[in-house]
């Protein structure tokens, strides 16, 4: 399924079309996919909220599939092994981010699904250093969620630093926090959501949520840290505002429309913290994957040729979970 310009989900703007097989170049490996979710980034790239790295593009980054092409100078990885690809596919290793153990921010990073075609299709090509092994107890449909919302997910609960039994609030209620939320309850920690729609707050509620609604002022109490999902920036001063005394937001998207103005006493004083979240690290996905066996990614699976509906269905809330593409 092929991006050459960038539209509204209404006007379906990928094709299905035939391409070339990709070759494993040199420290590469092909994978036949087996399937790819979809994830909200996919619709920032494709509806021009992101500017396109390369056209014509297939979209996709949270790919599972078998290795069948070995690259030159590859090792530790076999012919049939199931592996997944994420959102993150090179880093130079050698800037001053990378020395200090925060690859996500390398400023040479790429992307793929971005800067190199992605899962969309039957085939795919990444780098054999991220290439991630993956939990045997989990479906190719179940894991592939994990490895971009459950990933950026992660990365966002961990960097609000929630105390021992703390309470967390998400805002906004999709594919990464449905995730989350399973994660934040295992870790025992209270969860509170808003989201407007009716069918995330049954879902929310269902997961375990302790209280769930569409208004902040009605939050139960206020709360040691939230992860922003939705990308409104306007939700920032109220996320802010419901923090206790130290306590930490972190935004999960990769875009979020601009923050209005904040008051200093009324949103940051007291010690509270805005953070962004910005990929991942390899650290965060093989973390992720060792504490994920209680995790139950709900999922709606999708033919490849209905990439455009899945993305619809996602971008407008008409399903919980997570809609995956089936690629083979």
């Amino acid at each position: 399924m092929v991006l050459t310009k960038q539209q509204a989900l209404e006007s379906a703007p990928l094709t299905l079309r035939e391409v070339d097989e990709p070759q494993a170049g040199r420290g590469e490996v092909r994978v036949r996919v087996s399937v790819c979710a979809v994830c909200r980034t996919d619709i920032h790239i494709i509806t021009g909220d992101l500017a396109l790295h390369k056209t014509p593009l297939i979209p996709g980054h949270q790919i599972v599939g078998r290795i069948d092409q070995i690259g030159a100078e590859v090792t530790g990885l076999r012919l049939g092994q199931r592996i997944g690809i994420a959102w993150l596919r090179h880093v130079d290793g050698t800037c001053k981010f990378c020395r200090r153990g925060r690859e996500n921010l390398c400023i040479a990073s790429r992307y793929t699904g971005y800067d190199a075609n992605g899962g969309y299709g039957e085939y795919a090509v990444v780098p054999h250093g991220f290439a991630y092994e993956l939990p045997e107890t989990f479906s190719d449909e179940a894991v592939a969620p994990l490895l971009c919302g459950g990933l950026i997910g992660y990365r966002a609960l961990q960097r609000t630093a929630l105390p021992e039994k703390g309470r967390l609030l998400l805002v906004g209620f999709g594919s990464s926090a449905h995730i989350v939320i399973q994660l934040a309850a295992s870790r025992g920690h209270e969860v509170f959501v808003i989201t407007r729609s009716e069918n995330h707050l049954d879902q929310a509620r269902a997961l375990g949520a302790a209280w769930a609604g569409s208004d902040f002022s009605s939050l139960p109490g206020k709360v040691d840290g939230a992860v922003l999902f939705a990308p409104s920036g306007r939700l920032v001063a109220p996320t802010l505002e419901a923090l206790d005394r130290g306590g930490r937001c972190s935004i999960a998207g990769i875009h979020l429309s601009d923050i209005p103005g904040l008051e200093y006493e009324r949103h940051l004083f007291q010690e509270r913290e805005l953070l962004s979240v910005t990929a991942n690290t390899r650290e965060d996905a093989r973390a992720l994957l060792a504490e994920a066996g209680n995790l139950r990614p709900q999922i709606n699976s999708y033919a490849l040729q209905d990439a455009n509906r899945a993305l619809s269905d996602m971008e407008q809330s008409r399903i919980q979970g997570t809609p995956v593409l089936c690629c083979s």
